[in-house]
């Protein structure tokens, strides 16, 4: 296949930029800044990665690069976690998603022909949070910021035409060496690591490859069509997350950071922190997807 990807410099699309590669496939990266992407993947590396400097807000001669390509993969936006969140980063964290969807299918339906599959991210905020719920793909959407996000950024997805296959993945946490779980390496290390928060929120998770495997099953399946959660089917809440890691690294897990701190560091968006939700992936397995690391101490394990 040749595939085109946006956020393919991120945690993510770096991981599949390497999956597809090392499969055969052609990718094409569309990025803001092509010298930052050839950085991340150098040539003697890449040979024959293809580098399309494209623009998120407007639908510009990028779009011819999609008329040759078989599937598209969306996963840009940005972090949602790593800024206090200001009038200003709301609206980045929104406008950043809308903006390159809204243009990604723009250029699609205008090309002079149509990749046959478009994966769209989208976030397991859809759901908005609940210490109590479980949540499926047809579960309703929640009223929060971040599922106003996902409800929005969906439905650019959906207007792609409809003769190409579309399939949204709902993305929980990753884990890998990097992401989340690199940022409360340090105190377990110092030993004096614990759950963020009350402990009790639900930590809905998914090891980079087998997100990475998802998408790529989703680029192939003809089957797949529709929105699915890309997440394991064994969510943990926050303190069976940490008690977890800390007994793989032979460290206690004993030390809570409370929530306020959190608050202060992220203001509003702490509380994707420090409040969760239980995401079960039905309609993922109903697809015939097979986890490579479903279990969180086999996931944790590979990289900690």
């Amino acid at each position: 296949m040749k595939v085109a990807i946006t956020g393919a410099t991120g945690f993510v699309g770096s991981r599949l930029v390497e999956r597809l590669t090392e499969a055969g496939h052609q990718v094409v990266v569309l990025t803001r800044s092509v010298s930052k992407a050839e950085r991340r993947f150098p040539q003697t590396q890449f040979p024959n990665l293809e580098f399309v400097t494209y623009s998120p807000a407007t639908v510009e001669e990028w779009q011819g690069a999609l008329s040759s390509c078989d599937g598209v993969v969306n996963l840009a936006g940005e972090p949602i976690a790593e800024k206090r969140w200001s009038v200003d980063q709301k609206n980045e964290i929104l406008n950043s998603r809308i903006d390159t969807t809204r243009s990604l299918v723009q250029a699609m339906g205008q090309g002079e022909s149509k990749p046959q599959v478009f994966v769209s991210g989208s976030a397991i905020g859809y759901y908005g949070t609940s210490e109590t719920a479980s949540f499926e793909e047809n579960s309703n959407p929640g009223d929060d910021f971040l599922a106003e996000v996902c409800k929005q950024w969906e439905a650019e997805a959906k207007k792609v035409s409809d003769d190409v296959r579309l399939v949204i993945l709902r993305i929980g946490i990753v884990l890998d060496n990097g992401g989340a779980v690199a940022k409360m390496l340090p105190a377990f290390r110092a030993f004096a690591g614990g759950p963020i928060g009350s402990g009790k929120q639900w930590f809905s998770w998914i090891d980079r490859e087998d997100l990475v495997s998802l998408i790529l099953k989703a680029l192939t399946d003809g089957q797949m069509r529709g929105t699915f959660n890309a997440t394991s089917p064994n969510p943990v809440t926050m303190k069976q997350m940490t008690d977890t890691l800390g007994s793989i690294m032979s460290r206690p897990a004993w030390m809570p950071v409370p929530g306020f701190a959190l608050e202060l560091l992220l203001g509003e968006g702490a509380k994707v922190v420090l409040e969760g939700q239980k995401v079960l992936p039905k309609q993922t397995q109903a697809s015939g997807f097979e986890y490579q690391y479903g279990e969180l101490k086999d996931s944790l394990k590979r990289f900690v």
